[in-house]
């Protein structure tokens, strides 16, 4: 009788279990699915990528790999490299989208990731300068899904900042005779992280209750979504709210505590993940 109810009525279906401060799957609203992340080849078949990361949350998965190239700086940006970041949403990981990506869920979380990088300072653009004016590095940040059930943006910013804390590039140097650039494939730096931006996506029932980290399911239900980008320091990045029911002063600090404590959990498992991985 479940079933058909849940197919007939899936909101009523929904708010019974709401009622009783839980959910379907089974988990209270402010719980998390499972959280796994693989960093490095070992984690994917992205053996071209100079830094990569697999992240799972619940059923959904998504790769991120990490190519490094040289380019010349912007005339305005003399000093600084550059980070692009690519979000693909694959008709294979969902039925939901279409084979001829991108399309607008995928634009709007490629648009997201750009902002995290931007507004957490996430690395700074001028550590990835070389020589002002004439070499610098930029980072190709393609982020796949390959299973999609829900929640986009939080695993998708956790597989970029894992991806990143896995590159390492080959020292570059400028022969002043020649002017032309050496590489040095032996002396491999890491990049320098100077925050660790968090996601932490919220759905809205019936425009008063919170729900964290909603499935595709819920997120379909929502009547709003919000999504939280903390650092390290409690700071807050960014608040990614597309529309849909408004939020309460209250409320949206009831995500910002929320966020700070996901920041800790995530924070902890990148650093035991990235721990395991360092040669002895």
């Amino acid at each position: 009788i479940s079933v058909c109810f849940r197919t007939v009525e899936p909101l009523e279906y929904y708010r019974r279990f709401l009622k009783e401060n839980c959910r379907p799957d089974g988990r209270e609203l402010g719980e998390f699915r499972a959280t796994t992340v693989n960093i490095g080849k070992s984690c994917c078949s992205i053996t071209t990528a100079d830094g990569s990361a697999l992240v799972k949350l619940g059923n959904t998965t998504v790769i991120c790999g990490v190519k490094a190239e040289l380019a010349v700086p912007a005339v305005d940006s003399a000093n600084k490299g550059y980070i692009v970041p690519n979000v693909e949403l694959r008709s294979l990981c969902s039925t939901r989208f279409c084979s001829e990506p991108p399309g607008e869920e995928a634009q709007a979380a490629s648009q997201f990731i750009a902002d995290v990088i931007e507004n957490s300072q996430i690395i700074a653009k001028e550590d990835l300068c070389i020589a002002n004016g004439k070499l610098a590095w930029v980072l190709y940040c393609d982020i796949i899904c390959l299973d999609y059930d829900g929640n986009i943006l939080d695993a998708s910013a956790f597989a970029l900042l894992a991806a990143l804390k896995n590159v390492q590039l080959p020292s570059i140097t400028i022969n002043e005779e020649t002017g032309l650039s050496e590489v040095d494939l032996k002396q491999k730096n890491p990049l320098i992280i100077r925050k660790h931006p968090v996601a932490t996506s919220f759905a809205i029932f019936d425009d008063t209750l919170l729900i964290v980290d909603p499935t595709a399911e819920e997120e379909d239900l929502a009547t709003g979504t919000v999504t939280i980008v903390t650092d390290e320091g409690g700071r807050l990045c960014s608040v990614h709210k597309p529309g849909g029911s408004p939020l309460t002063g209250a409320k949206l600090q009831d995500c910002i505590t929320r966020a700070i404590t996901r920041h800790k959990e995530v924070k902890k498992l990148i650093d035991k993940v990235m721990k395991s991985i360092k040669p002895k």
